[in-house]
């Protein structure tokens, strides 16, 4: 099937649900090469993908993962970016789970390694000192009991080693960008999914809800940002009670100052990781433009989640989950729930900032 799929692709023409289905099984199953998912990959990229053929593949993908199935009170959510944007900033979506779960809402983080940006999710919290080979049953008990867990989504999803080397080798954004956060292990409820490309944030909703989802915000910073920007404006397709509305939100939008480019970079795992530990430590305060776009992205979790009506309700519950010093707990909860001998970064870290 694959080597019809791609003739297909490179003609420019659509392929059908079961056209994806069948080739995404293919390369799931480890019967396409290299070099055929490559070329598929690419050919992709160049025509476009579609929500027909994006909702396949997920499909697809989800029944070669490991499911989970924690027992949670109300929605189960995500934040997720897709990566490949433009400007390499520090891990904002992953902060912002850790705010949402100290507002309260209990969260799925599925996250990898890097492979369009300077460091993933996984990278950051493996720098802190979060075990990333925790096991299924861990994984869920942390969801339920601390209220966040991280599921390392190598250890989920085996079959995607298939296609790990051709990713890596192009390098691009790829649709597996796409589908990383619609095929999280457990199937959250609700999701906040950053895009790198204007196109996309429309089309993914409709995605989202095809795939069932009950609320979701899928967010792309004009100015590149697979986030809610404190930059410029931010285009945002939400998705509630089965409807799509997109409209656009600027800083003044949250009442946030507005920041400069290089007030949100990060420059790989290390400084990475410490700025997310200080947001959530609470060293960096309310106006600071780390924090704020932290705070912005985590209110799109918390609205989704169905805690606030509103983004600026959102902000607040968010700097609130900060300054009471909860979202610092569920992290430092997290990393001593998957091992308790691994907290010697986060010490090291209190001592340097406390």
């Amino acid at each position: 099937m694959i080597r019809e799929a791609i003739e297909k692709v490179v003609m420019g023409l659509n392929l059908s649900y079961q056209e994806a289905y069948m080739s995404m099984e293919e390369i799931m199953s480890g019967n396409a090469t290299p070099s055929q998912i490559a070329a598929f990959l690419v050919a992709l990229r160049m025509k476009g993908e579609t929500v027909e053929e994006i909702m396949a593949f997920a499909a697809a993908m989800r029944g070669f993962c490991t499911r989970l199935k924690p027992k949670v009170r109300g929605r189960l959510i995500d934040t997720c970016g897709t990566g490949g944007d433009k400007i390499k900033t520090f891990n904002i979506s992953t902060a912002a789970a850790f705010v949402v779960a100290g507002a309260g809402i209990p969260v799925a983080k599925h996250g990898n390694r890097s492979f369009t940006s300077k460091c993933g999710s996984a990278d950051v919290l493996e720098y802190l000192g979060l075990n990333l080979n925790a096991p299924q049953n861990i994984v869920e008990r942390a969801i339920e009991e601390v209220g966040i867990g991280f599921i390392f989504a190598p250890s989920f999803h085996p079959a995607m080693r298939h296609a790990a080397i051709p990713r890596r080798e192009i390098g691009i954004r790829t649709v597996f960008n796409i589908l990383g956060p619609l095929i999280n292990p457990a199937m959250p409820s609700a999701q906040v999914i950053g895009v790198c490309e204007a196109g996309l944030a429309e089309k993914v909703a409709y995605v989202l809800r095809g795939l069932g989802l009950e609320e979701a915000m899928v967010v792309h910073g004009l100015d590149g940002l697979d986030e809610i920007s404190t930059i410029g404006s931010t285009l945002i397709a939400w998705l509630k009670k089965g409807d799509i509305k997109t409209f656009k939100v600027t800083p003044k939008s949250f009442s946030i100052k507005r920041a400069s480019v290089e007030h949100i970079f990060g420059r790989g795992p290390e400084e990475s990781a410490e700025i997310l530990f200080k947001i959530l430590f609470g060293h960096f305060k309310a106006g600071d433009p780390k924090r704020d776009i932290v705070a912005i992205n985590a209110a799109a979790g918390i609205i989704v989640g169905g805690m606030a009506d509103d983004l600026k309700h959102g902000v607040e519950l968010a700097q609130e989950s900060i300054d009471s010093g909860a979202a610092y707990k569920k992290l430092r909860e997290l990393i001593k729930f998957y091992d308790g001998n691994r907290i010697e970064k986060i010490e090291e870290l209190e001592r340097k900032y406390g």
